[in-house]
């Protein structure tokens, strides 16, 4: 499958390039080969992505919702029909394994478009009775949007900010991750040949100055980011000073509760899949996993044992269970963090090796003994690195779980619904489970309070970050004035 795209920019409805943009390679992680070759976009190409936006936008919010829904529902079958050469394209940008791509990547990209499609032509206001008088509200889209992506789930984050952005009206100008800038290219292409008038999902290319040059420009009307904090907040403030519309989905060090009355099996699977899915490179992982004194030992032993079954191996292998990190800086962050948990007197109980092969591998890694003040206690690694602390009490459990600057997620298992229900009460997190971890269905929203970010991404609550509320008064009768 040929990786190099026809352009490094698509915008208006075609693949563009431009030379005088800085050059940047495109890596297997899994073998550290060169698989493309882009360029940044030029000031040129900005301006040509938002003039396209802002041109198009007015046509496109003028057509029904039911019309707009039904080009975004025909994209979503068109990414259905060919998951399998997408997620081989998304493999190869990401290294994730093909056995999670074929299920996770593009198929939720298919969800959120369909199911924005589908409420496109719900997208209605109010009639709103004032005695002799009546008013109305009406939705309305809020003008050029821009998304800016991260590397880790590329295709889903393209299309869960894209799909409501469109759905109401708005025209997106994308630009993802420098490290896996493809498969956004891909689903551009997809909504064009859907029907979608050139210009209203631009994707161009680029590093921070290419995301800055969109977010201060005064055509865009709002900013959708997912990415760490440090970016959060230089995006944040940068969009605050134009008074724009603002979603940040940001980073996370979320607690993972399970207490002595779980079903192991059941929360040794939350624990793997809130650690060591995509290789630990999920923002709302469970990587703080208190275990109940009572339970821990069994926990780590299950655990060890589980662990054994993971298959380390080819990405494009569907055997393969666990691929490499995205990049070789990210190995080095995770390696890192690796030295100080043993610096500081955690217990490594399994992994933390790196592979002596190309690419950029290492092996899923569980720490014990881990105490509140440890850094790989309160830092995101962004890696395949569990962090196990005990605890005896409920309250304690809920106590230090929420001493964080981060609020994203938050996970319980237990067979005490009640208990499930009032510690998934009392923690500080946007988006919860309950045994169970890391689902994210498009019908309901996903988001962080504290450091972790503003606004929710999916479900209808995404409608709302991306349209605003106009009202009507009528007045019924002679309008009157004291002079």
């Amino acid at each position: 499958m040929q990786m190099q795209p026809k352009g490094s920019h698509f915008v208006n409805g075609a693949y563009i390039d431009d030379a005088d943009g800085a050059a940047f390679d495109v890596v297997y992680p899994a073998t550290g080969a060169v698989i493309a070759r882009l360029h940044a976009a030029t000031p040129a190409v900005i301006e040509a992505a938002l003039a396209g936006a802002q041109a198009a936008q007015k046509d496109w919010a003028r057509l029904k919702g039911v019309e707009r829904g039904r080009i975004l529902r025909r994209a979503a079958d068109l990414i259905r029909a060919r998951n399998h050469d997408l997620s081989v394209l998304e493999t190869h940008d990401t290294g994730k394994p093909l056995s999670e791509t074929l299920y996770v990547d593009p198929t939720s990209a298919a969800d959120a478009l369909e199911y924005f499609g589908g409420l496109a032509g719900a997208l209605t206001g109010e009639h709103v009775p004032l005695g002799d008088n009546w008013g109305y509200t009406m939705r309305v889209p809020l003008g050029v949007c821009v998304g800016i992506g991260a590397w880790n789930y590329p295709i889903q984050i393209a299309a869960w900010k894209g799909a409501p952005a469109l759905a109401c009206g708005n025209a997106m100008v994308f630009k993802p991750s420098e490290t896996t800038p493809l498969s956004a290219l891909a689903l551009a292409e997809i909504l064009h040949e859907a029907g979608l008038p050139a210009g209203l999902y631009n994707v161009v290319q680029g590093m921070g100055e290419v995301g800055a040059a969109l977010v201060t420009d005064p055509r865009v009307a709002k900013v959708s980011l997912t990415g760490s904090v440090p970016t959060g907040k230089r995006v944040y403030a940068a969009a605050a000073a134009g008074m724009k519309h603002v979603t940040m989905e940001l980073g996370g060090k979320s607690p993972l509760i399970i207490f002595d009355d779980a079903d192991l099996d059941s929360a040794v699977s939350g624990a793997i899949l809130g650690n060591f899915y995509s290789s630990g490179q999920v923002c709302s992982n469970g990587t703080r996993v208190f275990v109940q004194r009572g339970l821990k030992e069994a926990f780590l032993h299950r655990l060890s044992a589980r662990l054994q079954g993971a298959r380390i191996g080819d990405p494009l292998d569907q055997a393969t269970t666990f691929g490499p990190m995205v990049s070789a800086r990210q190995l080095g962050i995770v390696e890192g963090y690796i030295a100080k948990g043993l610096a500081e007197g955690a217990r490594l109980v399994a992994g933390g090796t790196r592979l002596n092969q190309p690419g950029y591998w290492i092996t899923p890694t569980v720490f014990a003994d881990v105490t509140d003040n440890m850094t790989i206690a309160r830092e995101e690694i962004f890696g395949p690195v569990m962090c196990v602390l005990d605890f005896d009490s409920e309250d304690e459990a809920v106590t230090r779980a929420n001493a964080t600057e981060f609020g994203l997620s938050a996970g319980v298992f237990t067979r005490d619904l009640t208990r499930a229900h009032r510690v998934i009460a009392a923690l500080e997190a946007g988006s919860c489970f309950i045994n169970s971890y890391n689902d994210a269905p498009v019908e309901l929203p996903f988001g962080g309070s504290k450091m972790s970010g503003v606004g929710r991404e999916n479900s209808r609550a995404a409608i709302e970050h991306y349209s605003q509320m106009k009202s009507v008064f009528v007045r019924m009768g002679v309008c009157e004035a004291p002079f």
